[in-house]
């Protein structure tokens, strides 16, 4: 799940923040054990499932746009 809701996030035992480029290249990554720690593997998979995301969401707004310039 992207951007939790706050009722969601103030739960998360780990806060991570990934942001990057549309090539994928990291602009942020902040991970905080807000309730526990977290291992090496684990921030990996966190990294990997944050590019993930924003891959799908870049995807998503290039549809949306490519859509929006042949309504017009």
């Amino acid at each position: 799940m992207l951007d939790l809701a706050y009722e969601e996030d103030k739960r998360a035992a780990v806060d991570m923040n990934v942001v990057a480029t549309g090539a994928g290249r990291f602009v942020e990554v902040q991970g905080t054990g807000e309730e526990d720690t977290f291992s090496v593997d684990e921030l990996n998979q966190l990294t990997a499932l944050g590019l993930r995301g924003i891959a799908d969401l870049g995807a998503l707004q290039q549809r949306a746009i490519a859509g929006a310039k042949r309504a017009r």
